[in-house]
């Protein structure tokens, strides 16, 4: 999440909005599953930021909560374990030194369970037992005079390969090589071996092929076809293994102007369209593929507050849901994790939340 958002929520262009696309899809049956999940008494989640699933159906919740430090530049980041009935399994990492401000949590193919941390800059594996068995990246050291938040700088100064600036997401191909996004600075995609031997990175700040805006979400296809959720850029780009360019595609909807934001200004009339687009209706924060052989695409908005889902070509298929604090209403969708085409978890920040839908398309008028 950043909190550039808000502003720009106020600066939609309506004229943009109205123009988004001509056809409306339409909106695919699902519920909500009341309380999916069974926290232990006196366990709390926070913002919850990240939410994955493994083989045998257990859910891991990656969330801001076991806050402590002040306000501002507290530490935030707590992964928590569910069975498949949604019944409390254990916390991982209790303590762990990368624990700073949680962003996504992935389960791969051998039920290793990896997280990315936006706050220490690491990206850390945890083997089925909850061991750290990989650590990607390095923390800024406590005793240095100059640690601090991360600046912004405009151009960004150069990245350094092995080290990552506010890291979002991650995902692997068929030979297990990892596909880091690295996000909010270095606006770059890395590429990693399965034995942790940095082996590329690709991607520079800006609007054209390979250039991105906030990569937020990684996803991979059957294909080795890489998504990249490039939010501030309002698109998805897709590359393969080697870091060509492939295509882009964006999700262009018609958009009610009326809508409130769930935090935000209404966007007023005639506003310009922002440069960094994040908050624009179909601006991907979250991505998903669900698993062979037909395999489809989840992505979700912060405005209006939807979840699409849309064939691996980028046509759109249907929408989901809207802004709000209710069940089947979203509150800033952070990470969506699709076992199943019909199933879905959602990570919510606002609502401090996971929701578990279950899609009925097949009562869809």
């Amino acid at each position: 999440m950043k909190h550039h958002a808000l502003t720009l929520l106020g600066g939609l262009c309506l004229s943009t909005a109205l123009s988004l696309g001509a056809v409306a899809q339409p909106a695919i049956p699902f519920e909500s599953v009341p309380d999916p999940i069974h926290l232990p008494n006196n366990l709390y989640l926070g913002e919850v930021s990240g939410v994955a699933t493994n083989s045998h159906g257990h859910v891991f919740v990656f969330n801001r909560g076991n806050t402590t430090g002040p306000a501002y530049a507290a530490a935030a980041a707590q992964l928590l374990e569910f069975d498949a009935h949604g019944n409390f399994v254990r916390e991982i990492g209790r303590n762990l030194y990368a624990w700073s401000f949680a962003h996504d949590v992935k389960v791969d193919r051998a039920d290793n369970v990896w997280v990315t941390d936006k706050g220490s800059d690491l990206v850390v594996e945890f083997d089925p037992a909850g061991k750290v068995r990989m650590v990607i990246g390095r923390k800024q050291e406590a005793s240095d005079e100059d640690t601090e938040p991360l600046r912004h700088p405009k151009p960004p100064l150069p990245p350094v390969d092995g080290r990552f600036r506010q890291v979002t997401d991650i995902t692997w191909d068929s030979a297990g090589n990892s596909y880091i996004a690295d996000g909010y600075i270095n606006t770059r995609v890395a590429k990693v071996s399965p034995t942790g031997e940095w082996l590329a990175s690709w991607g520079t700040p800006g609007k054209g092929p390979l250039q991105f805006n906030t990569p937020h979400s990684i996803a991979i296809d059957a294909q080795d076809h890489i998504y990249v959720a490039d939010r501030g850029n309002r698109r998805i780009q897709v590359l393969d293994t080697q870091g060509h360019f492939l295509r882009a595609f964006s999700i262009d909807v018609p958009q009610d102007i009326a809508i409130q934001p769930v935090i935000g200004n209404r966007p007023p009339p005639g506003a310009p369209v922002p440069d960094n687009q994040l908050a624009m209706p179909g601006a991907p924060w979250a991505i998903c593929i669900t698993p062979p052989p037909h395999q489809v695409l989840y992505a979700a908005d912060a405005y209006p507050g939807r979840i699409y889902k849309l064939s691996l070509d980028g046509q759109l298929l249907g929408t989901l849901g809207t802004g709000g604090r209710q069940l089947k209403e979203f509150g800033w969708v952070h990470e969506i994790a699709c076992p199943s085409e019909n199933t879905l978890w959602v990570a919510e920040l606002l609502n401090w939340r996971v929701q578990k839908l279950v899609l009925h398309p097949e009562k869809a008028k």
